[in-house]
């Protein structure tokens, strides 16, 4: 079987099970599997896969009509161009979460002392430590195998930050600048309702946020005024219909000059506040 029978295989193969973006799934594991970028893909659309190669590439796929994440297949999910380690164990890393990144980044944070909290891969402390000059960063999660993820990230990336288990602030000392989170804001009764990636494959503990699904919110938010030096300032991921509420919990907190980033839908992505 060559390249291009493979990926059309694929594709098909995809878009029976009923798979969103059959062709680029297709794509990646075809990659993933023969250890090629598009380059050769594209230059070389006639190269046979090794018996092994066409094995290997048959049982992903298989798994993807499962709708196995394509990321918990491959390993690794990109995120502010580069490439975290992932599991069933941690949220896959999502691009609107660049968003929350890339505003701290547009507000100067040089210096700065952050903490990330509910952390998961890591991917927001690390980003931060990889793209802001002398950041010293903290992530925090309740999960140990969370944690064991994203202290094998920071290894790999050699980005060093401290990681400490703990049930939100329970365990951590100190104020910081700045404290960031994409917490768990998912309402309980509607995490049924998510494609089944979702649902089905990412940590429940990572999702649920709620009846309302604000509750990491009020607890972080409140917490954040005893962790927060002076002037210190919040920055949050929100759902695309808790801009209002989050704005309010700031506001009963004693928080200032609350902003709301919208993300490319032009939906409401981040919240940020100074103390």
């Amino acid at each position: 079987m060559t390249y291009r029978e493979a990926l059309e295989k694929g594709r098909e193969q995809l878009t029976e099970a009923g798979i969103p973006d059959p062709h680029i799934d297709a794509e990646l594991l075809l990659m993933h599997v023969c250890g090629c970028g598009k380059s050769e893909k594209f230059m070389n659309p006639g190269r046979v896969l090794s018996s092994d190669e066409e094995a290997r590439l048959s049982e992903l796929l298989d798994r993807r009509c499962e709708h196995i994440p394509l990321q918990h297949l491959t390993g690794v999910q990109n995120f502010m161009g580069m490439d975290f380690k992932v599991s069933s164990g941690v949220l896959i890393p999502r691009a609107d979460t660049e968003i929350l990144v890339e505003e701290v980044m547009r507000d100067g944070a040089n210096g700065a002392s952050i903490l990330d909290m509910c952390t998961g891969s890591g991917c927001i402390i690390l980003s931060l430590i990889k793209y802001v000059s002398e950041v010293r960063g903290t992530g925090a999660d309740i999960s140990t195998e969370a944690l064991a993820i994203a202290r094998e990230n920071g290894k790999t990336l050699g980005l060093a930050a401290e990681f400490i288990q703990s049930d939100l602030y329970e365990n951590i000392d100190g104020c910081f600048d700045i404290i960031v989170s994409n917490p768990p804001y998912i309402k309980t009764d509607v995490i049924a309702t998510l494609m089944p990636e979702v649902r089905d494959h990412d940590p429940y503990i990572a999702l649920d946020g709620g009846e309302d699904g604000l509750d990491f919110y009020r607890k972080i938010i409140a917490g954040a005024v005893s962790h927060l030096n002076r002037n210190g300032k919040v920055y949050l991921e929100i759902g695309y219909d808790e801009q209002d509420a989050v704005e309010e919990i700031l506001r009963n907190n004693s928080f200032k000059n609350i902003t709301t980033i919208k993300d490319y839908s032009d939906l409401p992505r981040v919240v940020k506040a100074e103390i």
